[in-house]
């Protein structure tokens, strides 16, 4: 079934976090990040951060913790059994830290399809900002869609 092109500048429920140390350390160990600014307070404050730094990808997650992450698709009738992820891109504007509140604000910048209609791809871009109202980033993600009942 075709995305709606309507749910472009569809303004999706935004999600707030308080960053928590503890989780920041468990994700740069997860990822592999090897500096020590990201997992030890110390280092953090030597290199000039008031706390630990949010390490570059972890600005996704926000919107992962909402209950179901993923509802804005089902509710576009998109069959979650078909999606893929497509590509992600960040443009940062300031550095968040542990403690900060950050609210995630996503709207679908776009859809269009490939493969005449086989692939669709879906552009969600969120804007990252921190309670005071500051800019920290702006993210861009596209899934893609699978179709497998449109002929290749």
């Amino acid at each position: 079934m075709p995305v709606d092109q309507s749910v472009i500048g569809r303004k999706l429920p935004p999600s707030t976090m308080t960053v928590d140390a503890g989780r920041l350390r468990f994700f740069a160990r997860t990822i592999g990040e090897t500096n020590p600014v990201f997992t030890d307070l110390d280092a953090a404050k030597a290199a000039g951060f008031t706390n630990l730094p949010v390490p570059p990808t972890f600005l996704f997650g926000i919107e992962f913790d909402n209950p179901d992450s993923f509802g804005w698709l089902a509710e576009m009738g998109v069959d979650l059994r078909r999606i893929l992820h497509g590509e992600q891109s960040f443009v940062y504007h300031a550095t968040a830290v542990a403690g900060d509140e950050l609210t995630s604000t996503p709207i679908i910048g776009n859809v269009y399809s490939k493969k005449g209609g086989a692939l669709e791809f879906i552009e969600k871009t969120s804007t990252i900002t921190r309670a005071d109202g500051a800019l920290i980033a702006e993210l861009k993600s596209v899934i893609v869609v699978r179709n497998p009942e449109v002929g290749q």
